[in-house]
């Protein structure tokens, strides 16, 4: 059997209470009652009533003020008033705040009955209305739902897949299941015929969609093309789209591509006159959204895909050997020669930490010694005689490129001009002593003549200058075989004043203003001081001989992150920006050197390697006419 109805009374002990009691008893009622308002409260926390019957007065409170709280929680609850006398105006607020009825004396037991069922009978057609009303407008959003479910999966599809094919065939599909449409078509343009071609379809037969061509003047479909405007129509009678192809309604959006039209996403009824809700060419509008960006995505893949060829069949071409790196020193790629180079054969290299790939100590060597700089050079010599010469570029938002040149050939060639060097200035030097020693005795045997006396000092300028020569390329070899091994910690101010001591007279005579900057608490500097103090006087040297008569030098000598760093800048005559590239290369002078200038084009050869030697860097700066700056960097110790 069905649960009694529960009726609360809210309302002080009275005869009135009783009647209520008798009444709703005899009409098979449950009760429960309240006979104040903490009562009252107490009772709706713990249920929720069928219907209340409240008094006029509860203790000092207003029972029509109490009903309004009671509705504003429970706003579908019948309420019924019971008023001591008959008020029209309390009639009228009671129906203004919603209350179902106001009941007034005499009562009787089936009056008091019929007010009940009456109020419960409005209470049920109230709730029969609310669930229609919350089930059409569940099914509406529920329709909303699945169609943004199904956008939702679109779009996740076309980031996810690369199949062109897939992506418009289900876009064509939630279309006609979106907008309840017969069949679906996706257009494309032609450009070679003017025609649209059907890319995919729904619910058409396959060799009519492999067949259909619809040109684009004067058609629907050419219309949205050359507009960029959707097109849709409802009509009791068909409307031709192509021969044998009549529809009653039709759907028809733009694909927007790059600011161009390239196709027409459409959905169309032939059989049926169903007409297509207003906002489905809302969602058709999306849709197209979405096979058009597919399309991109394909074209840009397709263009990606050759590039990806092309730079693979560069990379593998290439002679030199090419390792691309993460940042975690892991192999992203690793070319042909690069595998033959550290004979890695076939395997699986791709991913795996690049020094569990190559174990070469050199290698190892090489990524051991990396630093913040841009370019990191490094030779890797192999047992059987091959030497190549391998840069670290790092690369940013990758990682790094290691890139190997086979240099054994330069190195063996560089090898045989240093013993010629070597072999040809020790030879030279005998008859060059032996010349020096005959000319200084030539006056001791005879007196001499003044043409005489010029001749001779033209003969020991000459055989000094070839010493100088001999001298300078015997240096250069013993620096670049590696001999001076020897490193001590030396004090870099000190040689540089010792320097700038010894080389004070040729400052004076040329009347050069020399500006020395030296910063506090250098740090110490491990080298070898004789060749640290060659470096500094040959660009002195360089700095005084290319300046002119009252010119400025400005030396400075200062550290920066664990680095000494020395600067020469003058305002010589500076150095062209095409003899820049060169300027440290044996026997290059700039061509703008005066021809009367004494120099072996050594100087700078042997600076350069004099600070490699010592893991240093060292560059120009120099504008043509103004001047040049040189700047070396050493670790300090």
């Amino acid at each position: 059997m069905p649960k009694p109805d529960l009726i609360l009374l809210a309302m002080e002990q009275s005869p009135t209470l009783d009647l209520f009691e008798r009444a709703l008893h005899a009409a098979g009622y449950d009760l429960a009652i309240a006979k104040s308002l903490s009562a009252l409260e107490n009772t709706l926390q713990e249920t929720v009533p069928t219907l209340l019957v409240i008094a006029e007065k509860l203790g000092d409170k207003s029972g029509l003020d109490q009903a309004r709280l009671v509705l504003g929680r429970f706003p579908t609850l019948p309420v019924i008033l019971y008023a001591v006398n008959h008020d029209p105006k309390l009639v009228l607020e009671c129906l203004r705040s919603g209350l179902s009825d106001c009941i007034f004396p005499p009562l009787k037991i089936d009056e008091i009955g019929r007010a009940i069922q009456q109020s419960q009978k409005r209470a049920a057609q109230m709730g029969d209305w609310v669930r229609r009303e919350v089930r059409r407008t569940t099914s509406s959003l529920e329709e909303r739902i699945h169609e943004m479910e199904t956008l939702v999966t679109l779009s996740r599809s076309i980031t996810a897949s690369l199949n062109l094919d897939s992506v418009l065939s289900n876009v064509v599909t939630a279309a006609v299941e979106l907008t309840n449409a017969e069949e679906g078509q996706l257009l494309l343009l032609d450009e070679s015929t003017d025609e649209l071609y059907m890319r995919a379809s729904r619910n058409f037969d396959e060799k009519f969609a492999r067949t259909f061509r619809l040109p684009v003047k004067d058609t629907l479909a050419g219309q949205v093309m050359s507009t960029g405007e959707a097109i849709s129509f409802c009509r009791d009678a068909p409307n031709k789209i192509k021969t044998a192809y009549l529809v009653y309604s039709l759907i028809y959006v733009p694909l927007h591509n790059n600011g161009r039209v390239i196709g027409v996403l459409g959905v169309d009824n032939r059989l049926a006159k169903l007409p297509f809700a207003p906002h489905h060419e809302l969602v058709m509008r999306v849709l197209a959204d979405f096979a058009a960006i597919a399309i991109q995505n394909a074209q840009l893949y397709d263009e990606s895909e050759h590039e990806r060829a092309k730079f693979e069949t560069v990379i593998n071409d290439i002679q030199d050997g090419v390792i691309l790196l993460d940042k975690s020193n892991h192999i992203l790629l690793i070319n042909p020669a690069a595998r033959k180079t550290f004979g890695l054969g076939i395997s699986e290299l791709i991913g795996m930490p690049v020094l569990e790939a190559i174990s070469h100590h050199d290698f190892t060597g090489l990524l051991g010694s990396i630093t913040d700089s841009p370019l990191k050079f490094h030779e890797i010599a192999f047992e059987d005689g091959r030497v190549f010469n391998s840069q670290y570029i790092p690369i940013k938002a990758i990682g790094s490129v290691i890139t190997l040149e086979d240099i054994t050939h330069l190195k063996m060639l560089d090898r045989l001009k240093s013993d010629f060097i070597h072999t040809i200035s020790h030879d030279l030097r005998s008859p060059l002593t032996a010349i020096m020693g005959y000319v200084e005795l030539l006056d001791r045997v005879g007196p001499l003549n003044d043409q005489q006396k010029e001749f001779v000092r033209h003969v020991q300028s000459s055989a000094q200058n070839i010493t100088a020569l001999i001298n300078d390329l015997l240096d250069l070899g013993r620096i670049e075989a590696g001999f001076d091994t020897r490193k001590d910690e030396v004090f870099i101010e000190t040689i540089l004043r010792f320097t700038l001591d010894n080389l004070g007279r040729q400052i004076t005579d040329k009347h050069q203003n020399l500006q020395l900057t030296i910063s506090p608490d250098l740090p110490v500097l491990r080298g070898n001081p004789i060749r640290l103090r060659q470096m500094m006087d040959n660009l002195l040297v360089n700095a005084i001989k290319y300046t002119p008569v009252k010119g400025r030098i400005d030396v400075i000598l200062r550290s920066e992150a664990e680095q000494i760093i020395f600067e020469v800048a003058d305002t010589g005559i500076g150095i062209p920006q095409a003899d820049q590239l060169h300027i440290f290369e044996k026997f290059y002078r700039a061509e703008n050197a005066p021809k009367d200038t004494p120099g072996t084009g050594l100087g700078l050869a042997i600076v350069k390697s004099i600070v490699e030697n010592h893991a240093g860097r060292i560059w120009v700066e120099s504008t043509l006419g103004v001047g040049s700056k040189f700047v070396v960097v050493l670790p300090a110790s």
